[in-house]
């Protein structure tokens, strides 16, 4: 019972202060502190939301589809070069220093290169994903390898077990916490990176969406456009929450 009021209540104070600040926001604007054109208020928001509600929808299946698809590459490559890593000693101390250094490159300054390389379509978009959400996931991964149980290590090569073996049975069980705190962060880098590549250029999605909007001094659908962004972003975190209390049942329990 205690545990339920727990979360109950956990749920409920992030509520209340989102709502209180929305309340003192809208109460800032209709008293004239805030000027419509520096920054609309809630109200006006929720009505440019609900008046391009369509358009909104359409643009967010493409970041979507950018978001979902260079993500999905980052986890595969990641699960197949961090096994390699671990594997291999030689390949790890090799490949290291560069997956420092692709995160010391920010963003911003990869993706002009990529749409000049790959044009306009959705490749440069994907690209970009999968170069944000790769790093933490492979380096999380591999931490989670590094925390396996020895003696259950131990007990495995005594049984005879090969490297792999020991990998699929032990370590690659024992990473699963280390590697949804990954999907966490590759999931957040996703969205902003599809978005953050569509301002460069492109036909459909958020990003352009926001460029177009800007240009035409629309401000209170640049703050719709950025609230759904939020929205979605804290939606994947949520199911990913749920994903992981479901194949990592001991993780929710000590969480």
């Amino acid at each position: 019972m205690k545990k339920k009021s727990r979360s109950i209540t956990d749920t409920l104070i992030p509520i209340g202060t989102i709502l209180g600040i929305l309340i003192i926001w809208q109460l800032a604007h209709m008293a004239g502190w805030l000027p419509a054109y520096m920054l609309p208020s809630p109200t006006d928001v929720v009505k440019a939301f609900v008046d391009d509600f369509p358009l909104l929808m359409s643009h967010a299946g493409t970041t979507l589809f950018e978001a979902f698809m260079g993500l999905g590459i980052a986890i595969l490559l990641a699960l197949i070069l961090s096994a390699v890593m671990d594997r291999f000693s030689g390949l790890y101390k090799a490949l290291n220093p560069i997956l420092v250094l692709t995160q010391t490159i920010p963003t911003v300054a990869i993706a002009p290169l990529l749409v000049l390389w790959m044009g306009y379509e959705t490749a440069p978009k994907i690209t970009l994903v999968v170069i944000a959400g790769f790093f933490p996931l492979v380096v999380n991964l591999l931490n989670g390898y590094k925390a396996a149980d020895p003696d259950a290590i131990r007990m495995m090569r005594a049984m005879g077990a090969t490297p792999w073996q020991i990998f699929f049975h032990i370590k690659l069980p024992g990473s699963m916490s280390h590697f949804f705190s990954g999907l966490y962060i590759a999931t957040s880098y996703a969205i902003v990176g599809a978005v953050i590549s569509e301002w460069l250029g492109g036909f459909s999605g958020l990003g352009v969406y926001m460029t177009r909007v800007k240009k035409s001094f629309s401000y209170d659908k640049m703050f719709a456009v950025i609230f759904l962004i939020s929205l979605i972003s804290l939606i994947l975190l949520k199911i990913i929450k749920i994903m992981r209390n479901k194949l990592a049942p001991w993780e929710a329990k000590e969480s």
